[in-house]
């Protein structure tokens, strides 16, 4: 009996012993995985208890105008906090601070304010009082409470347009993804990685009640780099100033000789600090009801009409359909397959030289050509002019359409019939083009060469060279000049000291018989010119209107620019600046 006692006793003292080892051994293995295994995981956790990391986020960097004028740029917005101190409840001298405080930034503290501003006392918590308070508010508060422990101004940098509502659809606007700026629309879109610069990061230290200890800046943020464009901001503001109020259309000005892009409206437009706050479902509706984010200069396609006639003249002096010297005759119509085929005078121009045809704007010397001509032949030299394809400006961009037979037989299922080619020589029928794409043409007639737009001073130069006879330009532009001189764009001719070569283009949107049935139906308005003034450099704009009618409302868009714009001349060669025109344009119009 003894001996099964102690035999009992024993085994339950090497169980024992192996349980305590085994549980040894359990403590020792998870210590092990907490201390070794989980070590870094651990020590983490801990830090998060009393260390804070805040990303610090890089001033973004600037946009200015060729001259170097901030176009966008950075403005400090001061916000004003209370900082809790660890009071349990605000006394009288507090709420007395608070009243005063509340008339000095003008902005009322309700009772939910004053709630949260208690709870926040407590918890040693930073709470806003006022957002974006002016210099005067600002110097009263450091003037009567410099050192005040409850009262703290921080700043941080809100994106700034100078200029408003000036270029946004090429400077764009930014919006918040995940509460950090993104551009969102032209430059500030394209030019994010450049723009943004690189952010830096702060080490706060904080106690239990999160109040702050210490900081300690673990990585520098570094600013954007600063984006020079070739937009001049005094022309653009005499562009934004004499576009018609409430008018949808573009103007764009170039330098022929480089492709820069001098300046450009695109109508409507927008303001892009309208995207640095929320905005309302009401205004957005609102906003997107007048479409003002398409970039009319870019990706609108219109019928070209008459300055289509400048590609159809080249192609029919360049093939022997008509002389340089060659009289026509203009009877307000031309015939073709029992249709009638009317001149823009329904009277009829009478005899005109084949450059006064062209001045005049007449369409009866290209619908006869248009009964001879190939519709291939046509889309050949507008393809040459750069019309139907991109300009390869940075932004995006429609091709436009120049029809061929090949085109037709593709997309309509039927073949080209010749009776469209009679419209297709005007500048009707399927064509499309860009008023970008017409700027360029229009550069190049006086250059020699199609230069690829630009619109950043370090984009490189990119000239083409057009494949059209030097005689044939000569020829365009001594037809451009008579335009000016006795054609359709007299009131553009009368500036002094104002050289300007132009062509004017009305262009159908629907039936004549439509006309009658809402501005929508009415015909759009072109004027294209190349100018100088004095001795200046050239330059050249074009402007669109939709549905205004005719040409003329151009016109006079195009006249009231060039006043202003030799006032602002004048200003700079008096203030020393002068933009001396190159030798090799100036060679250009020696043929004229």
């Amino acid at each position: 009996m003894q001996q099964t006692l102690a035999k009992s006793l024993h085994d339950k003292l090497k169980y024992l012993v192996i349980g305590i080892v085994c549980a040894i051994i359990l403590i020792v293995g998870r210590l092990v995985h907490l201390q070794i295994h989980l070590m870094d995981y651990l020590f983490t956790q801990s830090q998060k208890n009393f260390l804070r990391i805040e990303k610090v986020v890089p001033p973004r960097g600037n946009i200015v105008d060729c001259n170097g004028t901030l176009l966008v740029t950075n403005r400090p917005v001061i916000n004003v906090y209370w900082q809790g101190t660890g009071k349990s409840k605000l006394d009288a001298t507090d709420v007395a601070l608070l009243d005063y405080l509340a008339i000095i930034t003008n902005h009322p503290i309700n009772a939910d304010a004053i709630n949260a501003i208690k709870q926040a006392e407590r918890l040693y918590k930073k709470i806003l009082i006022a957002s974006d308070i002016s210099f005067e508010q600002i110097s009263k508060l450091e003037e009567q409470f410099p050192q005040h422990p409850n009262i703290k101004l921080a700043n941080h940098f809100e994106r700034f347009y100078p200029y408003g509502t000036y270029a946004s659809h090429i400077l764009g606007y930014l919006s918040y993804i995940n509460l950090e700026p993104t551009g969102s629309m032209g430059l500030e879109k394209l030019f994010e990685d450049t723009l943004k610069g690189q952010p830096g990061s702060l080490l706060r230290t904080i106690n239990s009640l999160g109040r702050n200890l210490n900081e300690v800046e673990i990585k520098k943020a570094l600013a954007g780099q600063t984006i020079q464009t070739t937009l001049d901001i005094e022309l653009q503001s005499i562009v934004e100033k004499i576009f018609p109020e409430h008018q949808s259309g573009a103007f764009i000005i170039m330098d022929p000789s480089n492709g820069s892009i001098v300046s450009l409206v695109s109508r409507p437009n927008f303001d892009p600090s309208l995207f640095l706050h929320p905005m309302s479902d009401e205004d957005w509706h609102e906003l997107q009801d007048n479409r003002p984010f398409i970039n009319r200069a870019f990706n609108a396609c219109y019928p070209p009409g008459s300055f289509f006639k400048l590609v159809s003249m080249s192609a029919l002096l360049e093939h022997n359909f008509i002389a340089p010297d060659a009289t026509i005759y203009c009877g307000g119509f031309s015939t073709f397959c029992d249709g009638q085929y009317y001149c823009h005078k329904r009277t009829g121009h009478g005899h005109l030289s084949a450059m006064q045809a062209l001045a005049q704007s007449c369409n009866i010397p290209f619908f006869e050509a248009g009964k001879k001509i190939d519709i291939n032949l046509l889309a050949s030299y507008a393809h040459t002019f750069g019309l139907g394809k991109k300009t390869n400006v940075m932004f995006t961009e429609k091709e436009g359409l120049i029809p061929t037979r090949q085109w037709k037989l593709k997309a309509k299922g039927e073949r080209w019939w010749q009776g469209e080619t009679l419209s297709a020589a005007i500048g009707q029928s399927y064509i499309l083009v860009t008023p970008i794409q017409i700027a360029a043409m229009l550069c190049s007639i006086f250059t020699g060469y199609l230069a690829k737009p630009r619109i950043l001073e370090s984009e490189e130069i990119i000239k083409q060279p057009l494949n059209i006879k030097h005689s044939t330009l000569a020829f365009l532009r001594k037809s451009m000049r008579w335009v000016v001189t006795q054609g359709t764009g007299r009131r553009v001719n009368r500036i002094k000291d104002i050289e300007i070569y132009a062509k004017t283009s009305t262009t159908q949107t629907s039936r004549f018989e439509k006309r009658e049935m809402g501005k929508q139906f009415m015909e759009h308005g072109w004027l294209g010119a190349y100018f100088r003034y004095k001795k200046t450099k050239p330059l050249t704009f074009v402007v669109i209107l939709e549905n205004v009618g005719s040409s003329q409302v151009a016109t006079i868009v195009a006249r009231d620019f060039l006043i202003e714009y030799k006032k602002l001349i004048d200003e700079r060669i008096a203030s020393g600046i002068n933009q001396v025109a190159s030798n090799a344009l100036e060679d250009d119009l020696d043929d004229n």
